[in-house]
C-alpha cells in the first residue's frame, strides 16, 4: 500500500472510530518532508518522511494524523502566549501525545513521549522541560523566554521573501482552524462524545455554559409566529372555490414570573432584570406580563412593545412557586410560555401546567417540569 492510499484509508478508520480528531484531520493541509526523521504538525500543517509514514501500521498512522488534529486547536494559542515557541510545541505535544494513549490509540516510534509527563498539563510539562535545560545550559533563560525564539529567528532567515501579508494569513488560517476545533469541540461535549483526558486542554466548563440568548432566540421562534386561522379565509384562491386559511399576525404574549425571596441577592435580581430587558428589545409586537413573587404575589405590570421596563421587586420572604402557578391558571388562558427567573428554592406544584416552563437560574438543580436554563457570567 502506498503512503496516500494509507492516509486515506487512516482518515477514514479515524472518522468512525475517533470522531473528533477525524473530523479536525480532515482539515489538515498533508505535506511530505524528507528533511525530517518522522512527522510534525504546526496545527494547519502535518510534514511527515514518507520513508517513515510507509513502515507505520495503518492504526499508527492515525494516530499522527489525531497528533495533528489536536495540533490544530493549540497552533493558534502558541503565537498568542508569551512562552518559547519550540519548547512550548514540545511540550504540547507530549501531553497530546499522552492523552492519545489514554484514548487507546497506537503510538508510533518518533512520537514524542515521556512516561514521567503522564496526566500532566502542557503547563506543567513546559516548565518542567524549562527546568531541565536551564540545568544543562544557564544561557538558554534568555533565549528561551523571547517571544521570538530559536526556532522562529530561524525559521525568519530562510524565509525573508515572505511578506507581512503571507504572514498574517499564515496566522489567520490557524486561528480559523483553531475556532472551528474548538466549535466541534463544544458540541461533541453536549453529545458526551469528548475525548479522554481533553479537559488537559480546554476549560470544559467554559463549554457547558447555556448560551440564554440563543435558547430565548429558539423559544421565540417556536412560540411568537403567526397563526394560522380559517376565517376569514386566504383571498390568494378564492375565486376557485378554494378555502386556505389565512395568515393573521398575532400579538406576542409572554408571562414572566421574577423570584424576589430573601435568598436571592441584588445581584441576581439585577441579572434577571438585566435578561428581561434583553427580551423586551428582542420581541418587536409583543405583551408582556412580569409577576414578582416569592411566596406570594407582589406586584403584576403589563408591558406592550416600545415600553421601558420599570418593575419595583418587593419580596424578601420565602419561596413557593404554588401562588405564582395558581394565579397564571386563574388569570391566563391559552398560555404557551412561562419564564420564571429564581434560584429554585422553593416548593414546586404537584401538577405539570399544560404551556412550557422554563426556569431561569444561576446554577444547576433538579426541578419536576419544565426545562433549566443556567444563566451564566
Amino acid at each position: 500500500m502506498n503512503t496516500t492510499d494509507k492516509i486515506s484509508q487512516a482518515k477514514a478508520k479515524l472518522l468512525v472510530d475517533y470522531p473528533y480528531f477525524g473530523t479536525l484531520a480532515s482539515r489538515l493541509e498533508l505535506v511530505v518532508n524528507d528533511d525530517i526523521e518522522s512527522f510534525k504538525s504546526s496545527g494547519v500543517k502535518l510534514e511527515y518522511r514518507e520513508e517513515y509514514l510507509r513502515e507505520l501500521e495503518l492504526s499508527e498512522v492515525e494516530f499522527i494524523l489525531a497528533n495533528g488534529a489536536m495540533h490544530s486547536v493549540l497552533a493558534h494559542d502558541m503565537r498568542k502566549n508569551n512562552r518559547s515557541g519550540w519548547l512550548w510545541q514540545m511540550a504540547t505535544d507530549i501531553a497530546i501525545n499522552d492523552m492519545l494513549l489514554q484514548n487507546g490509540l497506537d503510538m508510533p516510534y518518533g512520537a514524542q513521549y515521556r512516561k514521567r509527563f503522564a496526566g500532566m498539563y502542557a503547563e506543567e510539562i513546559y516548565a518542567q522541560l524549562k527546568d531541565d535545560i536551564l540545568r544543562e545550559d544557564e544561557n538558554l533563560e534568555y533565549e528561551a523566554a523571547d517571544a521570538d525564539d530559536i526556532e522562529r529567528k530561524d525559521e525568519q532567515n530562510k524565509s525573508q521573501e515572505r511578506t507581512q501579508e503571507q504572514l498574517e494569513e499564515e496566522i489567520l488560517s490557524e486561528q480559523l482552524l483553531a475556532e472551528e476545533a474548538i466549535s466541534l469541540l463544544e458540541s461533541k461535549i453536549k453529545m458526551c462524545e469528548a475525548p479522554e483526558a481533553i479537559e488537559r486542554f480546554f476549560d470544559l466548563g467554559a463549554f457547558s455554559k447555556v448560551d440564554w440568548r440563543e435558547v430565548l432566540r429558539e423559544a421565540i421562534d417556536r412560540y411568537f409566529r403567526d397563526d394560522y386561522v380559517v376565517m376569514p379565509p386566504s383571498k390568494k384562491l378564492l375565486y376557485k372555490g378554494i378555502y386556505l386559511p389565512s395568515n393573521t399576525s398575532q400579538t406576542f404574549r409572554l408571562v414572566i414570573a421574577i423570584d424576589s425571596s430573601s435568598s436571592v441577592d441584588e445581584a441576581l435580581l439585577n441579572l434577571f432584570l438585566s435578561e428581561v430587558s434583553f427580551i423586551m428589545e428582542q420581541v418587536q409586537n409583543y405583551v408582556i406580563d412580569i409577576i414578582v413573587c416569592d411566596d406570594t404575589i407582589h406586584s403584576h405590570n403589563i408591558f406592550y412593545s416600545g415600553e421601558a421596563l420599570d418593575v419595583q421587586l418587593k419580596g424578601g420572604g420565602g419561596t413557593d412557586f404554588r401562588p405564582l402557578f395558581e394565579f397564571v391558571e386563574a388569570n391566563f388562558d391559552d398560555l404557551k410560555l412561562l419564564l420564571y427567573f429564581t434560584d429554585l428554592e422553593g416548593n414546586f406544584p404537584k401538577e405539570v401546567p399544560n404551556y412550557s416552563v422554563k426556569w431561569i437560574t444561576s446554577k444547576e438543580r433538579e426541578t419536576p417540569f419544565g426545562e433549566l436554563i443556567v444563566l451564566e457570567d
